[in-house]
């Protein structure tokens, strides 16, 4: 049996993608920071999955001290990891705010804090016994991303869409480069990445960012449901990348349909910028400097 992580798996698109994992007859470990709503969350996906084997985990993103904990105690319980989905995520909060560690709370939450549990579960991802698949869950919002490699916290200036933009470029690149240094070092791993088009979620306006929604919020989440799809079927790109064969190595996975808001499965559009090598190992030093995390060395 397979064991499968996910973050953000509480609700949403990462709750979602856990059920669908666990369809596939996956141990799912769903992680999160609230432990009531992960409780629930375990109940409802026992009841939709009469044959689950899936446990809940507390995980909050936004600390280096949780990400550390939470991986103590899975290489404890699980000394091979099959999948890591790495999807929790903050949207737009009004005002900066700060992650536990400093960090601009997106770029901390949504990318870092992934970054960090990615190299602190490589022991047990390496040790899979059909190879591990590691999937980072991006967003059309990358199209519009840049790096602000002066200001990557939004010190100077933060500006709530652009930091998000900036985080989910940072998970494909993240992603890209992941698989450049799997190919490279031998590791037996898949690393893809994936985006759900436009999902009707609460990460708008209930999103762990805080804040009262504005009304471009409002106008957004009005979009999404008129235009968009569910969770359910958001979700499934991101199961296609972490079980499905046919996803390669170096991909990028979304809906196919009108400008991959919503659709069937399958290859989905890479910026430039996100495709820069430069920009990936640029990426990798920082974070490894930030996060105190290293991946293994060459064997």
């Amino acid at each position: 049996m397979k064991t499968a992580v996910v973050t953000g798996a509480t609700g949403g698109l990462g709750y979602a993608t856990a059920v669908g994992l666990a369809r596939t007859g996956a141990r799912v470990v769903l992680a999160g920071r609230n432990a009531a709503k992960g409780q629930a969350a375990l109940t409802r996906l026992r009841r939709e999955v009469c044959d689950a084997v899936a446990e809940f985990e507390l995980l909050d993103l936004a600390s280096l001290a949780s990400v550390a904990g939470f991986a103590e105690r899975m290489l404890a319980a699980h000394p091979a990891l099959d999948i890591l989905v790495n999807n929790a995520g903050v949207m737009a909060p009004p005002v900066r705010r700060k992650t536990a560690d400093g960090f601009e709370l997106q770029f901390g939450t949504n990318y870092l804090g992934h970054f960090a549990l990615t190299a602190r579960l490589m022991p047990a991802l390496l040790r899979a016994e059909q190879g591990a698949r590691v999937v980072q869950v991006s967003s059309l919002a990358h199209r519009g991303g840049v790096m602000a490699w002066g200001d990557l916290q939004g010190e100077r200036r933060y500006n709530a869409w652009k930091s998000y933009g900036q985080s989910k470029l940072a998970m494909l690149i993240f992603a890209l480069e992941l698989a450049r240094r799997a190919k490279a070092h031998a590791w037996p791993l898949v690393s893809v990445a994936a985006h759900p088009g436009w999902a009707v979620t609460d990460i708008i306006t209930n999103g762990p960012g805080g804040g009262a929604p504005g009304v471009k919020e409002y106008v957004m989440q009005a979009g999404f449901r008129l235009f968009g799809q569910s969770a359910t079927d958001g979700a499934r790109p991101i199961i296609f990348a972490a079980a499905s064969p046919d996803a390669k190595a170096g991909g990028y996975y979304g809906p196919t349909g009108f400008q991959e808001i919503k659709g069937p499965s399958g290859p989905s559009r890479v910026m430039p910028q996100a495709q820069d090598a430069g920009a990936g190992k640029r990426l990798w030093t920082v974070s490894e400097t930030l996060t105190g995390a290293a991946f293994p060395t060459v064997p």
